[in-house]
């Protein structure tokens, strides 16, 4: 069964690479996906909705119009509206007191630019998660280069000693290890390519695109990731600033101390004025009136949402607070990963795969030549491949803290 999937996922690499590939840099990958991302473009319908709800409560209540006629008069009969009949008219209009409809409006205002600080943190998640793919991918397919390159140098190694058994020069003992060697190789690759299917699956969702995705990655791309003249107490302040998570709990802040001022006044009683005209029907015949109608603030005087909303403004306050606690601690994190990743990537000398490349060469030279042993040959491929798996993926990991820096400051630090 491993061995089909291997074969499986082998046939599938090659073929996805024979379609029609999308050739991105980061810069390409960022645009293409502000551009169709799906996710963001939902979430801009929430501000749309926001915005919508702004406008409507900006709006005046519609006057309202009542008529009464006659039915049925026994001495004139079915509907007596005419001169000597009955009818009556009446319109009218609320009269919002103690400034509700701003204050409604105020708070709409609020709402929508809290939707749109949080349309900024989906995008500031989302291309975080995007990067640490991308970069990851090319990686992997870095390393995915040196095994393919690797294994068809010892496939053609293991023709070469299945041809010197043939001849019994050498024992069988010997080309069955070299084959093991490349069934652990083939293993190794077959891991790798399963990681690579998952993260093409992801790139796509985020790109909005059915089209494999090829990682380009230039070294000014790697280089340009440098922590330089960035301090600690810089970075939070950057972050304090420009975090739109952080925004979006001082805007619900500013939302509950809105919406306590708004229940407040709900507490003053609106006022209906009204007209009216009557044929026939009052004390005296072509009766015209005006009206006004008020509740009286007798048992309901919205205690119950005056005390909630005062609450909310303690409760929203808090987590304000935290966040902004949470904020400075994940910058220290991240810097501190910062710091370890760039030392773990220095103390690699630049000449590393150069020098494992030319030393991997000799190797199979000497090996055929059998100036070195089976035993030290398959050692040595063995440690090359883990070292130049190992090595991408420090290369990777590097730029995910870098990256993940960005994501906590809420700034783009390295252009």
């Amino acid at each position: 069964m491993r061995i089909h999937l291997i074969g499986f996922f082998t046939l599938l690499y090659g073929t996805v690479h024979a379609q029609d590939t999308l050739r991105l840099s980061i810069h390409q990958a960022d645009s293409l996906f502000l551009r169709n991302n799906l996710e963001l473009l939902a979430e801009k319908y929430q501000i749309d909705i926001a915005k919508s709800i702004e406008i409507q409560d900006k709006l005046w209540d519609n006057p309202s119009l009542s008529l009464e006629i006659s039915a049925y008069n026994p001495s004139r009969g079915f509907l007596d509206v005419g001169r000597n009949g009955q009818k009556a008219i009446s319109i009218q209009q609320m009269i919002t007191r103690a400034g509700k409809r701003n204050k409604q409006v105020a708070l709409d205002v609020e709402s929508t630019r809290k939707s749109e600080f949080q349309f900024y943190n989906l995008i500031r998640t989302l291309k975080f998660d995007l990067r640490q793919l991308f970069f990851e991918t090319y990686f992997l397919e870095q390393t995915i280069a040196r095994l393919d390159k690797q294994i068809s140098t010892l496939r053609t190694t293991i023709t070469a000693f299945d041809k010197e058994y043939s001849r019994n020069n050498i024992s069988l003992k010997e080309v069955v290890r070299l084959k093991a060697l490349m069934f652990q190789l083939t293993n190794d690759r077959a891991d790798i390519l399963f990681e690579l299917s998952e993260n093409q699956r992801d790139l796509r969702t985020y790109l909005n695109t059915e089209l494999p995705i090829k990682a380009l990655v230039s070294e000014q791309d790697i280089n340009r990731y440098q922590i330089r003249n960035y301090d600690t107490s810089t970075l939070k302040d950057k972050a304090i600033q420009s975090r739109a998570d952080l925004k979006v709990a001082q805007s619900s802040s500013k939302q509950a101390e809105l919406n306590y001022t708004l229940q407040k006044a709900l507490a003053k009683p609106n006022l209906q004025l009204g007209a009216v005209y009557d044929q026939a029907s009052n004390y005296t015949n072509n009766y015209f009136g005006v009206s006004a109608t008020m509740d009286l603030p007798v048992f309901n005087r919205n205690q119950g949402n005056i005390r909630a909303a005062k609450s909310n403004i303690s409760y929203f306050k808090t987590a304000e607070k935290a966040k902004e606690i949470s904020i400075n601690n994940e910058v220290d994190a991240a810097l501190q990963k910062v710091n370890i990743a760039e030392t773990a990537y220095q103390s690699v000398e630049s000449r590393f795969t150069e020098q494992f490349e030319l030393l991997n060469k000799g190797i199979y030279d000497n090996f055929q030549k059998q100036n070195i042993t089976l035993l030290e040959f398959i050692d040595f491929i063995e440690t090359y491949n883990e070292s130049i798996r190992e090595f991408n993926r420090l290369q990777a990991d590097r730029i995910k803290v870098y990256e993940e820096l960005n994501f906590v400051v809420g700034e783009e630090l390295f252009n």
